[in-house]
């Protein structure tokens, strides 16, 4: 079943500071190269390492999926490279703990 992708503001708000776009996200949701249990109830979160840079970084989708949509929580950029299995840094538990 194909879910259609619903965008909180909090996600707006967030591709737009770490520069990007919905394209990419979708690419991430699409074809993610890890996914993990996220850190809220009944979310996952979804990763892809960028390439090309000189700097290794990844981007990170928190989506939750409903009934007949599929809701894009949050969207970041880590720089660095993490481990499988690894928890999320304490600044990003802390910020998505405070809109939810």
């Amino acid at each position: 079943m194909i879910r259609k992708l619903f965008w909180t503001q909090h996600s707006r708000d967030k591709m737009k500071f770490y520069r990007l776009s919905e394209s990419r996200v979708r690419r991430v949701i699409n074809n993610p190269a890890r996914v993990e249990y996220g850190i809220v109830p009944d979310t996952i979160v979804m990763m892809q390492v960028v390439s090309g840079s000189k700097k290794k970084s990844e981007i990170w989708v928190m989506v939750q999926d409903e009934k007949s949509r599929r809701k894009v929580i949050s969207a970041w950029r880590y720089p660095g490279i993490t481990k499988a299995g690894e928890p999320l840094p304490v600044a990003i538990i802390k910020e998505i703990k405070g809109i939810l």
